[in-house]
């Protein structure tokens, strides 16, 4: 994975009218972690993260984080932790940063990316059932995947993809489940209900209750006499 360049500066004002000015100035504010030590506020430019993220296309971007005017000026190895958006407009709002040391490996969460059109789908009119879309792998930094492209177009009605059955590099190790379900071709739930609909009935067969004579109800049997005993003498 390569690195980019991304400059902030540290923000020294704090509340809510001064975040406001901040964000109408076409900045946004953020925070830069990192373990043992004390987090720094900054505020990085609006139109440059966004620029890195939408190239990404996703939050597994290496940046190359340089904060102008720190006492101690040095480039900082950082992982977008969290991003936080407008609910409605979308922009953003608050940016976290994680920073890492390239030497170390790191936990992140990459996306899984179909490729090709399963026979299953395109021939037996099956469906791509894609349970688990996100996984979490271990590796270091610079082995950090943008993503991992599954090849669907060799399964067949029924065929599943599993964890386990990922092919990865030696260098990334993948935290989930191996037995986590990924990706199955299944008979479209439409077929499914059509099939059930031409199902023929099964003919329910009941015990013939004997019928009355006519003109009154059905006679019982009488109980039978006991002969009688002989009497002792």
């Amino acid at each position: 994975m390569e690195k980019v360049e991304l400059k902030a500066n540290l923000r020294e004002a704090v509340g809510t009218i001064a975040v406001k000015k901040m964000r109408a100035s076409g900045l946004v504010p953020g925070i830069v972690y990192h373990r043992g030590e004390k987090s720094i506020a900054i505020t990085v430019n609006d139109k440059e993260l966004n620029r890195i993220i939408h190239s990404a296309g996703n939050e597994n971007v290496l940046i190359n984080l340089t904060i102008e005017k720190e006492k101690k000026a040095k480039s900082r190895a950082v992982l977008i932790k969290e991003v936080q958006h407008h609910p409605v407009k979308r922009n953003i709002l608050h940016v976290d940063f994680n920073e890492i040391s390239l030497s170390e490996k790191v936990i992140v969460e990459v996306e899984i990316v179909t490729q090709g059109e399963s026979i299953g789908v395109k021939q037996d009119g099956g469906a791509m059932d894609h349970p688990l879309r996100i996984v979490k792998v271990q590796c270091l930094p610079m082995d950090i995947p943008k993503n991992i492209v599954v090849d669907v177009s060799g399964m067949k009605l029924n065929d599943a993809i599993h964890v386990k059955d990922l092919v990865l590099s030696d260098k990334i190790k993948v935290i989930n489940d191996p037995d986590t379900l990924l990706l199955q071709v299944k008979l479209h739930e439409e077929k499914v209900e059509d099939a059930t609909a031409e199902a023929p009935e099964l003919e329910v067969i009941r015990e013939k209750k004997e019928e009355a004579p006519a003109g009154g109800a059905a006679s019982k049997e009488e109980p039978k006499k006991e002969a009688a005993k002989p009497e002792k003498k």
